[in-house]
């Protein structure tokens, strides 16, 4: 049986949440990503966006995609989601979802 694409993903999205809000939307996207089975991370910057990694199989990162430009934590508003660098990979180079600080 062979495996399935595993693609790697960029994303930064920008949202209309308050800081207290923005650290439980790293909490829900850790959560969502592990629940999907991928590996990446999540952190916020300086510029108020939330900014991330996540690598898997191309249908679970699709629908990551999917839950952080449409839905997010549940008291989130996303106003803009932007992907890049989506590519296939070999191995996936990372290993759990973690936040960063």
């Amino acid at each position: 049986m062979t495996q399935p694409e595993a693609i790697w993903c960029r994303w930064t999205l920008k949202s209309s949440v308050t800081s207290r809000v923005c650290v439980c939307f790293r909490m829900y996207t850790e959560k969502e990503g592990l629940r999907l089975g991928l590996v990446g991370w999540v952190k916020n910057t300086y510029k108020g966006t939330v900014v991330g990694q996540v690598q898997g199989p191309a249908d679970m990162v699709e629908e990551m995609k999917v839950w952080l430009s449409k839905e997010g934590s549940p008291t989130s508003r996303i106003t803009r989601a932007s992907f890049t660098n989506q590519r296939s990979i070999d191995k996936l180079e990372l290993s759990g979802f973690k936040t960063r600080f």
